[in-house]
């Protein structure tokens, strides 16, 4: 398939009423056929009910998959295997009720999936044996193209006997000795410090914020491994042509609704570290949702997917997005077929739905797929029928999509821990930082790579921006420090280069190691009253900068904090670097960005077009130069073509440099140009 765009969705029917004749093969040829005719090449299957292929220990049933697979074979198309350890069957946890996983609160009851311990070692005898015996049985079918390794796996909040043991030989390994590690804590505050390994005390009541982030980088290291330990598994069995996957999902950010659902893909996942996570897998995937409607800007597909991309620099697969979902989120007409695009535009090779039905029972019964409860086309389902057709069409020139970005926006787990116990506001998280820096950058049409900071290569790119990096190791922050002198523009925001990678705070002057470089220092920092900065009021937290060697872009207006910079610009070698020391409007913050990036000449080849009118580019197999034109609005929009010599892909449509580009409401065109 690798001519091919992926198009397709989970399919589950094993969970289909019997009165629609669930599980036969009539329903399963009849949904098949159906995928076929919208444009569908691949389905996942598999991967929720161990209890179905499971029911009792030790006894296995893969018929529906096998129905499933014969269905799949006879039109052509493909699927992947999901091993179905996120779902526990209640046989499992009768027969050793320790395998459910123990929080802070105590431990979790029988029911809701990604409750289990992913360390106890009767979960992971009965987890490797149903994974061997699915693998096995399906590995050789030519309709199988790859698997999926569990399901957006998370720590699930661990604290129970095995994690906290396991902790004890990480920390030994780690630290070495007692003493070494509580200097590297400061635990000598409250008596928290020991003598003995064993005297380390139940995490429960740790007290102290770095110990506690240490342990959350211990569980998403647990994470790491259990999914690598998952693959390893699978590859004794896969195909050379069978690649393998993980769907890495997203912070969950809340809408305030008490409905578990009601939420949306947002920002850096807590409780698992993609980086690490990634050595997993050999084609990366990713669950993103987002909001619709009126709401919808296309800023959650971009951010997740420049995330994913920059794991393996390489293409990526949604395996999992909304179709229908909520009552809110029932995209108006044309916007499924936007936020399709969207993703390619992203670097994408394929989007699944979840799911292909909507459920008739369950926790999900009201999370729709791309066919309702009666399980027949309806308006959605045609829409991607439409956009299917298209894909067939596209997948030559679509074939190997990639993107080289000049910009680079750094993230970190470690900060994002940090936060939960040094807050910076109580309505500004980490995430809350690093979106305000992403969003606004995507909706000026800057693109940038989304790296971890312990796989930035500052040398791919000319400006890198870094949101809040509270916990930076030195090693990091020289090659920051090195990045600037060696001619490259960096934006710094506030509570960065504060701690080390043990949250310990650095003892000297802040910000730790860039005073030069910055040319700022500060010794205090406030929460904002009737404090303004470039123009924008100041929200939740506001550094006093005072600058060495900065130009002063904007100074605080404030009657006590006016004599203070909030902004500072500062040259540093060949390179220059800003700061912005407090939270302020994104048109403000854009100010700031965008003369970053005329710094180095960035902003010459950006098209005039600011949100909502989206330009995401790259260039294909052949080398050819693509633009996505992604348009966020019901409202139509005349633009001015600025390409020399472009088609678009869609229509055959041909425009030269300022030729007038109609966009309908929710419109998408792909701009190829003319070799």
């Amino acid at each position: 398939m690798e001519q091919t765009l992926f198009f397709g969705a989970a399919y589950y029917p094993e969970y289909i009423p019997h009165s629609l004749d669930g599980g036969s093969t009539d329903r399963i040829e009849k949904d098949i056929s159906m995928m076929q005719a919208a444009g569908m090449n691949i389905i996942r299957i598999a991967e929720s009910t161990w209890s179905t292929e499971e029911p009792s220990d030790g006894t296995f049933d893969f018929s529906y998959v096998d129905k499933v697979l014969a269905v799949l074979e006879k039109h052509g198309m493909k699927a992947i295997i999901g091993t179905p350890t996120y779902a526990t069957p209640s046989w499992l946890i009768k027969k050793d009720p320790s395998i459910m996983v123990t929080r802070k609160d105590g431990q979790a009851l029988y029911g809701m999936r990604q409750s289990m311990d992913i360390l106890n070692p009767t979960f992971l005898f009965h987890a490797e044996r149903i994974i061997r015996k699915l693998i096995e049985h399906v590995a050789r079918h030519p309709a199988v193209c790859g698997y999926q390794i569990d399901n957006e796996t998370k720590h699930y909040g661990n604290y129970g006997q095995h994690a906290q043991q396991k902790f004890k030989e990480y920390i030994k390994e780690k630290f070495k000795t007692p003493q070494q590690f509580n200097d590297a804590f400061r635990l000598a505050y409250w008596s928290n410090s020991i003598s003995t390994w064993d005297d380390l005390p139940d995490m429960r009541g740790c007290i102290n914020g770095g110990l506690a982030c240490e342990y959350e980088r211990f569980l998403r290291t647990c994470v790491a491994n259990y999914l690598l330990w998952q693959s390893k598994i699978v590859s004794e069995y896969k195909r050379e042509d069978q690649f393998i996957t993980h769907n890495f999902d997203f912070e969950w950010r809340k809408t305030g609704s008490a409905i578990a659902q009601d939420g949306y893909s947002y920002g850096v996942q807590p409780d698992a570290w993609h980086l690490e996570e990634s050595r997993a897998v050999t084609l990366t995937g990713t669950d993103i949702y987002h909001p619709t409607q009126d709401f919808l800007t296309g800023a959650e597909i971009a951010f997740g997917g420049d995330s994913i991309r920059t794991l393996k620099q390489q293409g990526y697969l949604v395996v999992e997005t909304q179709a229908q979902a909520f009552k809110h989120w029932t995209p108006y007409p044309g916007q499924l077929k936007l936020q399709a695009y969207s993703h390619l535009a992203s670097g994408a090779k394929g989007v699944m739905y979840w799911s292909w039905q909507s459920i008739h029972n369950g926790f999900e019964t009201y999370w729709k797929g791309l066919l309702s409860h009666n399980l027949e086309p309806n308006p959605i389902y045609n829409e991607a029928a439409a956009f299917g057709a298209e894909w067939k069409k596209l997948g030559t020139l679509l074939s190997r999509f990639t993107k080289k970005n000049r910009v680079a926006l750094v993230t970190d787990n470690l900060s994002l821990s940090s936060f939960k116990w040094f807050p910076i506001h109580k309505d500004i998280s980490y995430n809350d930082v690093v979106r305000w820096m992403f969003d606004s950058l995507y909706e000026m049409n800057i693109e940038c790579d989304i790296i971890d900071i312990h796989a930035l290569e500052t040398s791919h790119y000319d400006m890198i921006v870094v949101p809040a990096l509270y916990c930076a190791s030195e090693e990091s922050l020289c090659k920051l420090k090195s990045f600037v002198s060696n001619g490259g523009v960096m934006v710094s925001s506030f509570k960065s280069f504060v701690a080390d990678e043990q949250s310990t705070v650095y003892d000297d002057n802040q910000p730790h190691l860039l005073t030069d470089c910055l040319g700022i220092t500060y010794s205090q920092f406030v929460q904002p009253h009737n404090m303004m900065l470039a123009g924008s009021e100041c929200t939740g937290f506001a550094e006093l900068l005072v600058p060495t060697t900065a130009h002063v872009v904007s100074a605080y207006t404030h009657r006590y904090w006016g004599n203070y910079a909030g902004i500072t610009k500062n040259a540093f070698g060949k390179g220059i670097a800003y700061h912005v020391g407090s939270f302020i409007s994104k048109d403000a913050l854009k100010q700031v960005l965008w003369s970053a990036a005329e710094t180095v000449h960035i902003t010459e080849s950006i098209p005039p077009f600011t949100w909502p009118i989206i330009v995401r580019s790259g260039t294909n197999e052949e080398g050819k130069k693509l633009h996505f034109i992604l348009h966020y609005s019901q409202d139509q929009k005349n633009i001015s073509c600025p390409y020399a010599a472009v088609y678009d892909a869609l229509t055959g449509e041909k425009y030269t440099m300022g030729d007038s580009i109609i966009l309908h409401d929710w419109d998408v065109k792909i701009l190829a140009e003319e070799q």
